[in-house]
């Protein structure tokens, strides 16, 4: 079942990109799924949104933590690389607290072994009316090691794009 996000946001996808279903992609519990065409070799490169509102004290790097841990009930998961963004220290690709983390994960397609990777980025949007309650969205790229490069640009741009929508 396709998700919905807490809040509403906007975005652009690079040239090349293009929205699906995530029910017919099978992206279930996703509120939005592209993908690149382009890239197909086994596997569709592709970028999905998902995000839900949070009330707990985790911070930024313990939700990035989790998304590893329900990874590795799929396969074997390498964290190769983790840092906070939108701190003064690394104003990072959005003005909203995050955590980016790049991921290889070894699993399988149709019983077939697979090697991918993951850029993912965990973005925290705190309630004004609410502080105790903040939106997670989590902005994900998929990819084999072998479409990284064709595609790493373009999630990146993908990600400046992202806003907090002023009508939410």
């Amino acid at each position: 079942m396709t998700a919905t996000l807490p809040v509403k946001i906007s975005f652009s996808l690079p040239d090349g990109w293009r929205s699906a279903p995530p029910d017919e992609v099978g992206a279930p519990g996703v509120a939005f799924v592209a993908l690149h065409p382009a890239s197909i070799d086994g596997f569709t490169a592709n970028i999905t949104i998902a995000g839900r509102m949070r009330n707990d004290s985790a911070t930024m790097r313990q939700i990035a933590d989790e998304s590893v841990q329900r990874l590795s009930e799929a396969g074997t998961v390498e964290v190769t690389k983790q840092e906070e963004v939108g701190t003064p220290d690394i104003p990072g690709l959005t003005d909203a607290p995050g955590v980016v983390q790049n991921l290889r994960l070894s699993t399988s397609l149709h019983g077939e072994p697979l090697e991918l990777v993951q850029s993912q980025v965990y973005l925290g949007m705190e309630d004004v009316d609410r502080p105790s309650q903040r939106a997670v969205i989590e902005l994900v790229l998929t990819a084999k090691p072998t479409q990284l490069e064709a595609v790493l640009d373009d999630f990146k741009e993908f990600v400046r794009s992202v806003r907090a929508d002023e009508g939410s």
